[in-house]
């Protein structure tokens, strides 16, 4: 495990970062679990819904669209709630409006209901997702990007399973409703945990920091690297999982369906990197990680674009998702280090960023695969990929001094 040296008394001596799991940790999660489960579900529920609703492609598509604007909603009153009700009462007010909100969608059966709907597990779903980055940051101190990789692992091992959920109940006669409506359950799983977590602790119970009144309470300059940073990773990751299978079904031949299963590689790359992570951040900081991460998502784009078959294009997807892997939790952990104390008003930030990076991301590509085809429009990942690494190459680092007094 990572030991950072620090200075006592005259003498140098090594403190070892442990992850200890906690109820603390069990709450964030279990919040990243259920988000994972709906969010990996929610792709390939849109064309059966679609089917249902007898709408076009560009119709049901702002049903991602009502999604995104969900967090943008959630990310501007990310502090307010935080200050107001605390980071445990953000993550049961965001469980409650995720159970609601896919309630609305399951009995839905036109637009005017299910838009609505993801509006609202949206703004649920990034209400309590944007509590966890600060509170594992704050309560895990230098585990906290081990901590926040793992939970993410978790996520993508449940996004695995919720695309194999909603095609049994489709081929069971029970349409896509069984495997979105599992997400109720884990919503109130998330209830459960935060009310048991021990109380008047600080990452969950305190209000956050007021803002410094210097510069007009504005966030340091050194935010603003890593948050564009992160924005780009996550126009990367959703822009693949959004228009892989297009790219296979143009590049190597494949049909739709197994066009479609194929990108199950990425999100089991990304499962199988970030338990990797979890322990690697424990001997390492989160900064030439996410170097490494960028740089083996760029080699299975690589591998995946120059591919003529099957075989090869999908390792590079595995590839593909093991980089992915490291983007958001090393990313997050990056951006909190520069955070100065606003931790909450920095993840709000973010999630206006993911909300325009999520929507936006795969919309800009479609419109490029419509003029030039998906291969051409597939260059948009690694120019974002460039773009995240010339970002955190600007980013600044943190001082050696913050790291000792962190660890002391």
């Amino acid at each position: 495990m990572r030991r950072l040296r620090r200075r006592t008394s005259g003498l140098t001596t090594e403190a070892p970062v442990i992850l200890r799991r906690d109820g603390v940790t069990l709450v964030v999660y279990a919040v990243l679990a259920t988000w994972g489960w709906f969010l990996y579900g929610f792709g390939p529920m849109l064309p059966l819904l679609r089917d249902e609703q007898g709408t076009s492609r560009t119709q049901i598509s702002l049903h991602s669209v009502a999604l995104a604007l969900g967090a943008v909603v959630a990310g501007s009153l990310a502090v307010p709630l935080a200050r107001a009700i605390r980071r445990r009462g953000a993550a049961v007010l965001g469980a409650a409006l995720v159970a609601g909100g896919v309630s609305l969608l399951l009995a839905g059966r036109t637009s005017a209901l299910t838009l609505p709907a993801a509006l609202v597990i949206g703004i649920g779903g990034s209400t309590m997702v944007n509590t966890t980055a600060p509170v594992v940051t704050e309560h895990h101190g230098l585990a906290g990007a081990a901590a926040l990789s793992e939970g993410n692992a978790l996520a993508a091992a449940t996004g695995l399973l919720a695309p194999a959920a909603i095609g049994a109940g489709v081929a069971a006669g029970l349409t896509w409703r069984p495997g979105i409506g599992v997400t109720i359950l884990l919503a109130g799983l998330i209830m459960v945990v935060a009310r048991r977590a021990p109380r008047d602790t600080p990452a969950l119970d305190d209000a956050p920091p007021p803002r410094p009144r210097g510069a007009g309470g504005r966030v340091p300059r050194g935010v603003w690297p890593p948050l564009l940073m992160l924005v780009a990773c996550v126009g990367v990751e959703f822009c693949v999982v959004a228009w892989a299978a297009d790219l296979l079904r143009q590049q190597v031949g494949l049909d739709a369906g197994p066009a479609s299963a194929a990108v199950s590689l990425v999100v089991a790359g990304m499962a199988i990197g970030r338990l990797a992570l979890g322990r690697l951040a424990l001997r390492r900081p989160p900064r030439p990680l996410l170097a490494a991460a960028l740089a083996t998502a760029a080699a299975g784009w690589a591998i995946t674009w120059w591919s003529g078959a099957v075989v090869p294009a999908l390792i590079g997807l595995a590839v593909l998702g093991l980089g992915i892997a490291g983007h958001y939790p090393m990313g997050t952990a990056i951006l909190l280090e520069s955070a100065d104390g606003q931790r909450d008003r920095v993840i709000g930030m973010l999630s206006l960023g993911i909300g325009a990076a999520s929507g936006g991301g795969p919309f800009a590509l479609g419109a490029l695969a419509d003029a030039h085809g998906p291969h051409t429009a597939f260059l948009v990942v690694p120019a974002l990929l460039a773009v995240a690494a010339l970002l955190l190459a600007a980013a600044v680092r943190r001082p050696t001094r913050a790291i000792d007094a962190a660890a002391a």
